[in-house]
């Protein structure tokens, strides 16, 4: 394998950090990387807010469920799907826009999920550590509130970024095979990739450093299957803007 690949499957969420900060170009470096990802007819659909505030940290740490490495982190971003600046520039060109389609909706969050990536990978490839935040979308009214977020821009989630206190293993991923299906789609061989993983999974669970869980992949999904997840962010959505027409 080339350098790249193997930084790619060498990723680890990192949540303990070390004091040192990055450096004020290189986080600029590490966005201008990630406006190089792909997007759709170029229309850049997202903002980073760069959450420097003490006090807003903490309250993002609460409101996304006591992560406190949210405050502790050299940096701390919050990745926002923007349809304002670029309908904005439609209009002010003469357009008579049409806002709040699910659509520009899909852009926007694939955009920034896109982007987001890259700044990861810019980011591990200077030997820094991360973190996404998705539990910034717990409570994304509050936190919208916190970062004057307007109309037709929603927080997709968030990003710590630092210089890694921690060297965790690498957490396995399903065999390609499971994931990999030629011409058409089939899950004959589901049941039996999904209990191979699991074993994998249980092992890796029982052996990691610190690991003290005697569980498996299948076990670990029934919570976010067994309730509505975030119920309210099709209402959320809607305030935003976001209509989904």
């Amino acid at each position: 394998m080339n350098p790249t690949i193997d930084l790619l499957k060498s990723h680890r969420s990192i949540r303990k950090f070390t004091g040192k900060k990055i450096p004020e170009d290189l986080l600029r470096e590490l966005i201008r990387a990630g406006q190089c990802a792909a997007t759709s007819n170029h229309v850049q659909a997202y903002s980073i807010i760069h959450v420097i505030d003490p006090d807003n940290r903490r309250k993002i740490a609460e409101l996304a469920g006591g992560q406190d490495y949210i405050a502790d982190c050299s940096d701390f971003l919050v990745f926002c799907a923007d349809m304002r600046r670029s309908t904005d520039a439609a209009g002010r060109a003469g357009a008579d826009v049409v806002r709040g389609m699910t659509e520009q909706l899909l852009v926007a969050t694939i955009d920034t999920s896109l982007m987001a990536q890259n700044v990861a990978i810019a980011a591990e490839s200077e030997g820094l550590g991360l973190c996404y935040i998705g539990g910034i979308r717990n409570n994304p009214a509050d936190i919208s509130e916190i970062l004057r977020l307007p109309e037709h821009v929603y927080p997709v989630f968030g990003m710590c970024l630092g210089y890694p206190d921690q060297n965790p293993e690498v957490k396995p991923r399903l065999p390609v095979e499971a994931i990999l299906r030629e011409d058409y789609y089939s899950d004959a061989r589901d049941e039996e990739l999904v209990a191979g993983f699991d074993r994998t999974m249980n092992e890796y669970y029982r052996e990691r450093t610190g690991g003290n869980k005697d569980t498996t992949w299948s076990e670990q999904l029934k919570p976010l299957f067994t309730s509505k997840l975030r119920p309210h962010m099709r209402d959320f959505l809607r305030k935003c803007g976001f209509e989904m027409k």
